[in-house]
């Protein structure tokens, strides 16, 4: 099943993710077109900040409870791909020429499905039923930056780091209905990822892809929730595709 999440995702969203890459070559081409150097003393400055301006997409990992197994009524259940967006502030610390500490601040609208197939439906209701898990985070990860030599106007860099996250939207607590799914308020997770810096005479625009994902389990279960009861664990899981302006 989770091999049958992963190629969906690749399909959905390979256009995107192309596009995203065409983008990138022609920035990259055109750094190296331009022979003057643009900020050519930022790499002296001690820190440097920029806002984030980024889309994502998210889903659940599942774990099905031993429940799963007695229920007579749930018979599959699955996650989709959902899309989202986010707004973040970026501060960024220079420990050593090609390593640097950043924090990205983050406030993300993400929203997840959850698709349940159901043996005895209630009257009048479709047996497919979907649950959508809308979620606010203020996010607040720390990262560790490792960049390239700067050619031209261009250089690469990876990241990796921890997140913690606050679900504003999240209601583990206010959930009583029982045809919904409880999630916890907050967690913490892990980031990598990889992007491209493109210097311009005023600003350096710097387009990134990473993985954003939960450590451990998001999902406050309880018993009595039909939706609830046959699902043990879910991780969260998201893609994240940035844009950041630095200074």
């Amino acid at each position: 099943m989770q091999t049958t999440y992963f190629w969906n995702m690749q399909h959905l969203h390979g256009r995107q993710i192309t596009a995203t890459f065409v983008l990138l070559f022609l920035f990259f081409k055109s750094s190296f077109a331009q022979r003057e150097m643009n900020l050519p003393d930022h790499e002296e400055k001690r820190y440097y900040f920029g806002i984030t301006l980024s889309s994502n997409i998210a889903r659940f990992q599942l774990e099905h409870h031993p429940k799963f197994l007695q229920s007579d009524s749930v018979t599959i259940i699955g996650s989709t791909n959902k899309a989202g967006f986010g707004l973040g502030l970026l501060g960024t610390l220079r420990i050593f020429p090609h390593l640097e500490l950043r924090t990205n601040p983050h406030l993300i609208f993400a929203n997840r499905e959850l698709n349940y197939y159901l043996l005895y439906p209630q009257v009048g209701n479709s047996t497919q039923q979907a649950k959508t898990i809308e979620s606010i985070y203020t996010s607040f990860p720390f990262q560790l930056k490792f960049s390239s030599d700067r050619i031209n106007n261009f250089r690469v860099y990876v990241i990796g780091g921890v997140k913690f996250d606050y679900d504003l939207a999240s209601n583990s607590q206010r959930r009583r209905a029982e045809d919904l799914v409880k999630i916890s308020k907050g967690g913490a997770g892990y980031e990598a990822g990889l992007g491209f810096h493109f210097y311009f005479p005023s600003f350096i625009l710097s387009p990134e892809i990473k993985i954003s994902n939960s450590f451990g389990n998001v999902h406050s279960r309880d018993p009595n929730l039909i939706y609830s009861n046959v699902i043990d664990r879910m991780q969260a899981r998201m893609i994240v595709f940035s844009i950041h302006l630095e200074g």
